[in-house]
């Protein structure tokens, strides 16, 4: 997958928890989590663009370490949405599968940038 691909892909991710939080039940609870959904969910795309940008390979690696923090805290809320009984699992298997594929290409994405400038974890 090439760069624009998965900018199209990060921004579909953010586009379908949009979505997602309009359909949310009218609850504080769901208010809450819809928040920080919404914030994660966009954030993914945003700082993956951003991550596109770096000015080093270093850079590119702690701006992808945003992008998958973000996708990670999507999962949880979402995760949350199902184990609160808000949403019905079935309706969130899709975009949680989607958001699990994004976090695993993120981690390859590090690790393949690590190994070929031998930067490691702090």
């Amino acid at each position: 997958m090439n760069e624009q691909e998965f900018k199209n892909r990060t921004k579909n991710l953010a586009l379908r928890v949009i979505r997602l939080i309009g359909m949310l039940p009218k609850s504080q609870v769901a208010e809450v989590i819809g928040k920080q959904l919404l914030r994660s969910g966009t954030s993914v795309g945003a700082n993956y663009r951003a991550a596109c940008r770096g000015k080093s390979t270093a850079d590119v690696i702690a701006k992808l370490g945003i992008v998958l923090e973000e996708a990670d805290e999507c999962l949880y809320w979402m995760e949350l949405l199902v184990e609160s009984e808000l949403v019905p699992a079935a309706k969130l298997t899709n975009l949680m599968s989607e958001t699990n594929e994004i976090v695993a290409m993120i981690v390859a994405s590090i690790k393949t940038l690590r190994s070929k400038t031998k930067i490691q974890t702090p």
